[in-house]
């Protein structure tokens, strides 16, 4: 026995897959692994680099994750003893999309693809393990001690494209033909060819047992081995590969592979024993690719008009619907709506433009809020404004009318589409949300200097910026001068710290959870302005304080801080993780019953979000006291 060996199987049998395994199993592996020895600092793989041909597990030391996001190194998070990472191999063709760097001096177990890739295929706990762990960014929410911990390597941010759609369940034919055992093969060839499909299922007490394609037709019958007229069970393959119906993307791929078949058959619990519900052929898994948002966008950009938009804006819903059922980390499926929620604005915008004519003059069209920080997930409204060239005084009224036009229309699609204009007006609509360059900085240059003068203008969501459409100098340039004027600015953000101070308490004095009183959401939870909105301020405040350009999304934001305040870290990482929590609930709310999620109903979460949830608000109040700490601030100053 390689003793070497032996002694990699029992560290690993301690940790998730690998438990999974027999110790026959694992001693298997084992001998084939690779130890790599890395000093403090030197990188095991970065962006872009060719895939290897192993995956990873941290034996002893820090791995830190990170990609680089606006020209900067973003931490997204850390690998220690017993991680798994670096599974991108097993599911993608593209390069790594992020940098896995030593923190001190670690050992890393290399295990080769190859060697492990038999033991997925054979275990379905060991495959669902591997899909989650390539699906998420975070530690298992389930418990470490007996589940182990994974950490992924396919983290998405901006415009880079998204492996979400391996994780989509499949959407295939419902109606597969079907015959008995008895029919003959010729019966069976016209009953295919009359129905013009290349597969027929064989049934025996409406259970599959087998099922005949084109290939068994030209390769057993046109050959003359078998003829048409014997029955269909002499050239059947069997027995037929079985597949629940929530089945995604990736493993239909990994099925189709270990099997090396084209067609899989899908059943009620995925077993030969059960009723069946449809079929799976290769090129359902082509057809499935036109699911990805990059398909999406490019038929956003060829889109003609908002009935054609609106119809994306359904398959984007159906999209988060699905990504939530199959457990996709909030994260991505937040960036992907928001990739797809950009290009239904921008054309939304052109199709205006359309209408009206060509601008007067430049302009930029630029979210605020939700929107802007990439988490507009439901049917939660638009708010933007509207940023247009300096222009001769005489030209001014007849350009800042026709910007006016310009957003109305556009807003009106939006509305129809699937995005309604702000209760508030904070929209470009308004005459008082869309100016010319000049006087957007007079606008924030006086809310930063004299933030407690006509506050009812001043709203946090306006620091929240994203460019959209038009000139994206004009976005650059009020970016800059609100982290020029904000820059160790102690009256704003007293003012700021104050404003995410005066959000209202979740929780009683009894520490009960405070719920609605009277109306339609009367004994329901406000989990929007009373947690979510708790988290998305303060983080923008702390971005703003530590003067942290380009990054407007909460979760990201939080992220940042962690690396950036390393005194005030585990805090950070911990709202982070907060606030993906409060936003899962709030969108599995709005998509229950069709709504902004705003208000949930405390008795229908279940135990582990309960417990989620109460975790999160610890992380508000510790977030709380670090804002009255840090800026000396009292809830009443």
């Amino acid at each position: 026995m390689n003793p070497i060996a032996n002694q990699l199987a029992v560290f690993l049998k301690n940790y998730l897959p690998f438990s999974i395994l027999s110790d026959l199993e694992m001693l298997t592996v084992a001998t084939h692994i690779k130890v790599i020895h890395l000093e403090k600092n030197q990188t095991l793989f970065r962006i872009n680099d060719l895939l290897h041909d192993s995956f990873y597990v941290v034996a002893h030391g820090v791995i830190n994750l990170s990609v680089i996001s606006d020209a900067e190194e973003t931490f997204l998070n850390k690998c220690t003893s017993g991680d798994v990472f670096g599974l991108r191999p097993f599911f993608a063709k593209n390069n790594y999309m992020m940098t896995a760097k030593a923190r001190e001096e670690c050992l890393v177990y290399a295990i080769p693809i190859a060697t492990f890739r038999p033991f997925v295929a054979q275990n379905s706990e060991v495959l669902n393990f591997l899909l989650e762990s390539f699906a998420t960014n975070s530690t298992n929410p389930g418990d470490l001690e007996t589940k182990g911990k994974l950490l992924s390597d396919n983290v998405i941010l901006g415009n880079q494209q998204s492996d979400i759609h391996l994780f989509q369940s499949l959407v295939y034919s419902k109606t597969p033909l079907v015959c008995s055992p008895s029919a003959s093969i010729k019966q069976v060839a016209q009953l295919m060819t009359d129905n013009v499909l290349d597969s027929v299922l064989v049934l025996h007490a409406n259970f599959p047992i087998g099922i005949v394609t084109d290939t068994d037709m030209r390769t057993k019958v046109a050959t003359g081995r078998f003829s048409i007229d014997v029955p269909v069970e002499k050239i059947m393959s069997s027995p037929v590969i079985t597949v629940p119906e929530n089945v995604s993307l990736a493993e239909s791929q990994l099925l189709l592979l270990k099997h090396n078949v084209s067609h899989l058959c899908v059943t009620q619990d995925g077993t030969d024993k059960t009723a069946i519900r449809g079929i799976i052929r290769e090129h359902d898994l082509i057809l499935a690719q036109a699911s990805n948002p990059g398909v999406l966008i490019k038929e956003i950009k060829r889109s003609q008009d908002v009935v054609s938009l609106k119809l994306v804006r359904s398959k984007l819903t159906e999209l988060i619907q699905t990504s939530i059922v199959k457990n996709i980390p909030l994260s991505h499926v937040a960036n992907i709506s928001a990739e797809i929620t950009t290009a239904l604005l921008k054309r939304s915008i052109e199709l205006a433009i359309l209408d009206l004519g060509s601008p007067p003059a430049r302009f930029a069209w630029i979210s605020t809020g939700s929107q802007a920080r990439k988490e507009q997930l439901l049917f939660t409204d638009s708010d933007n404004i509207l940023v247009f060239d300096d222009v001769a005084e005489e030209n001014f009224r007849d350009v800042k009318e026709y910007f006016i036009r310009l957003s109305k229309k556009t807003l009106s699609f939006l509305e129809y589409i699937g995005y309604p204009a702000c209760d508030y007006q904070h929209n470009s609509s308004n005459i008082i949300w869309s100016k010319s360059l000049t006087d957007w900085l007079k606008q924030y240059t006086n809310w930063i200097k004299n933030p407690g003068e006509n506050s009812n203008e001043i709203n946090a969501i306006f620091f929240d910026l994203t460019f959209v459409y038009g000139e994206p100098k004009f976005e650059e340039t009020v970016s800059d001068a609100v982290f020029q004027l904000t820059f160790k600015n102690k009256l704003f953000f007293d003012f700021l710290g104050n404003d995410t101070l005066r959000k209202p308490p979740a929780l009683s004095f009894f520490k009960k959870y405070i719920v609605e009183e009277s109306g339609s959401n009367k004994d329901k939870f406000d989990i929007k302005n009373r947690v979510q909105m708790a988290l998305v301020d303060g983080a923008r405040l702390f971005i703003l304080h530590h003067n942290i350009r380009g990054i407007s999304n909460t979760y990201m934001r939080f992220k940042q801080l962690a690396m950036v305040d390393v005194k005030n870290s585990e805090l950070f990482l911990n709202c982070a993780e907060a606030f993906i929590v409060v936003s899962r609930i709030r969108t599995i709310e709005g998509l229950k019953n069709d709504s902004t999620g705003q208000f949930v109903v405390l008795d229908e979460l279940s135990k582990a979000d309960k417990e989620k949830l109460k975790n999160a608000l610890q992380s508000c109040k510790d977030l709380e006291d670090l804002i009255k700490d840090t800026f000396q601030l009292t809830k009443f100053s």
